[in-house]
Order: C-alpha cells, then sequence, then structure tokens
C-alpha cells in the first residue's frame, strides 16, 4: 500500500511530497520537491533495518551526503514513512495524529 505525505517546509518555503511502499526488506522512497539538495536522495531504496537508530541510519547518512540543513524536516518525514510501512509505527496511531508540527512560542 503506499503511503504519501506532504512536507510544507514553512522556514525555506518549500513543499514536498513524500511518497513511498514497502517492498520486501525494503521501503521504496519517492520525492517531489523543489529544494535541490532534497533532488539529490530523491529516490531511495531504504533498508528496515537500518531506520531505527538514529546513528546508523540510512535516511540520515543520505541527508548529510546531499548537505541538507540540520533544520530539514524532510529526513524526519521520511523516515516516520519508513516506519509506517515496516509496521514500527501503527498507521491508526499516524491517522488520529493527522500531523506533526514545530511551533516557535515566545519568540
Amino acid at each position: 500500500m503506499l503511503t504519501e505525505f506532504t512536507v510544507n517546509s514553512t522556514l525555506c518555503d518549500f513543499v514536498h511530497k513524500i511518497h513511498g511502499n514497502k517492498k520486501g526488506s525494503k521501503v521504496i522512497v519517492d520525492i517531489e520537491t523543489p529544494c535541490e539538495k532534497i533532488n539529490k536522495f530523491s529516490h531511495m531504496e531504504v533498508p528496515m533495518t537500518e531506520i531505527l537508530d538514529i546513528k546508523n541510519n540510512y535516511v540520515i547518512d543520505r541527508a548529510q551526503e546531499a548537505k541538507c540543513c540540520s533544520n530539514c524536516l524532510v529526513p524526519c518525514a521520511v523516515l516516520n514513512l519508513c516506519r509506517l510501512e515496516s509496521g514500527f509505527l501503527a498507521k491508526s496511531l499516524a491517522k488520529k495524529a493527522g500531523s506533526i508540527s514545530i511551533e516557535f512560542n515566545d519568540i
């Protein structure tokens, strides 16, 4: 089953569409994005065994290689998509949450 996310990166004013589905032991991820850095890793075959640890993590490694900003929301969104597709995150929980956000308060 295909999972789709929209990431609104309001700090850099980009909107990214992330699509993915599980195939065997990998999650195939494609990203539609206007960002040059994200385009560098816009197609990935993510091993399910490399999405749980933040240090040894396929997605974070690709983001580092593409020189993504440390505040980029796309790698986090890709990891959540991979966890959903792999069954490590319940789709019912994600549907109930609806979205994830960062609010800058008292600035």
